[in-house]
């Protein structure tokens, strides 16, 4: 039988490969939906399907304790991070971004350590910042622009979401790794659907087909799907340990692209990206 931690890490490893595609996914339905929209809409969307999973399933209510961690998962996560990013990548390209999501482990690490009581060894941090700097030399490599409100609204968007995550992950332990998102949609119900009935557009009759199926997809899987596996994730195997897995999913968005598109893979890149994983690997040994 696979032991906790090892089926953390692959809960996780799902997580990421699943958000691995949202930023592209975002970047393309930006273009022609309101960011604002946009991130409520993909909320209350799943939202709606969360609420239809914890009926059929007839899960019990969070307690009163659990309703702040929710609200602060729901700030980071559900509207937080999304509307952040949305928002940036008005400004730079998903390439751009890269450099940021390289620091999201850390930060989860650090709320981790704030929020969910770990305390993992020194050689933990050194892996982890070693694995952050290497995904972003590699994104500079890649050759990006610059643009400082666009840089802003990233930094932001890490920091709320390695809250989130942490905040997430902490409370999946008592509540359940797919109800902690679940019920952290639900109670952003009111505010997603009133927004999202407010700021529609008139008509989508004029909105290309792959803005909607980015919509769908940050609606389906970047915003309920792949949290069920990375809260679950975080739970079981450390929100420490297995938030490092993060510093590969650049890394699969550049895969998925080379397999989906047939766009070149540079030797660059699977150097980079094993060098990462030896870090997540050193991470993971001294994240207890």
């Amino acid at each position: 039988m696979m032991d906790k931690t090892t089926s953390g890490l692959l809960n996780g490893l799902v997580g990421v490969v699943i958000f691995s595609g949202s930023l592209p996914a975002t970047r393309v339905a930006v273009m022609q939906f309101d960011p604002v929209f946009l991130t409520v809409a993909r909320a209350a969307t799943a939202g709606i399907l969360a609420l239809a999973l914890l009926v059929v399933f007839r899960e019990k209510r969070p307690q009163g304790r659990d309703f702040l961690s929710l609200a602060v998962i729901a700030g980071g996560v559900v509207v937080g991070f999304p509307l952040l990013t949305a928002l940036a990548l008005q400004h730079v390209t998903s390439a751009h971004s890269i450099v940021f999501i390289g620091l999201l482990p850390l930060a989860t690490a650090l709320f981790g350590v704030l929020r969910g009581g770990e305390r993992p060894k020194p050689a933990f941090w050194f892996f982890s910042a070693l694995g952050s700097v290497l995904v972003a030399g590699f994104a500079v490599t890649q050759g990006i622009s610059t643009s400082p409100v666009g840089d802003m609204l990233m930094l932001a968007a890490v920091v709320v979401c390695g809250l989130g995550y942490a905040e997430g992950g902490r409370l999946s332990r008592t509540l359940g790794g797919w109800q902690v998102i679940s019920w952290a949609l639900v109670l952003s119900l009111p505010l997603t659907i009133a927004v999202s009935l407010y700021t529609m557009p008139p008509s989508f009759a004029e909105i290309e087909t792959p803005a909607l199926i980015g919509l769908a997809y940050v609606s389906c899987f970047s915003m309920l799907i792949g949290f069920i596996f990375w809260y679950r994730g975080l739970a079981q195997g450390g929100i420490a340990a297995v938030g490092q897995l993060q510093l590969l999913q650049p890394f699969f968005g550049l895969a998925l692209a080379a397999t989906l598109l047939h766009e070149s893979v540079s030797w660059s890149m699977l150097a980079v990206t094993v060098a990462v994983i030896l870090c997540v690997a050193g991470a993971r040994k001294f994240a207890k």
